[in-house]
């Protein structure tokens, strides 16, 4: 099952995209899949053409790891009647 991650890259715009797995603790590196802003636009710095971009973990700040389909149904707001 494919995850949407939202990753905090050092001196640059958070980029959105699926991974396969969530990362472990002894990788060098983060592969994700559809790279593109948050608004949907294509990144500045990636090729239109690429489908996957690799980064290291030493250029990454954070990542978040955004709810699923299945999630997102079981999430509880307020609704204000």
């Amino acid at each position: 099952m494919p995850y949407t991650v939202l990753v905090h890259i050092l001196n640059e715009e958070a980029v959105v995209g699926e991974v396969d797995k969530l990362p472990e603790p002894v990788d060098q590196v983060l592969i994700i899949k559809n790279p593109r802003y948050r608004d949907g636009r294509e990144v500045s710095y990636i090729l239109p053409e690429a489908t996957a971009v690799i980064y290291p973990w030493t250029r990454i700040h954070c990542v978040e790891v955004m709810p699923g389909e299945e999630e997102a149904e079981r999430v509880i707001t307020f609704v204000r009647e």
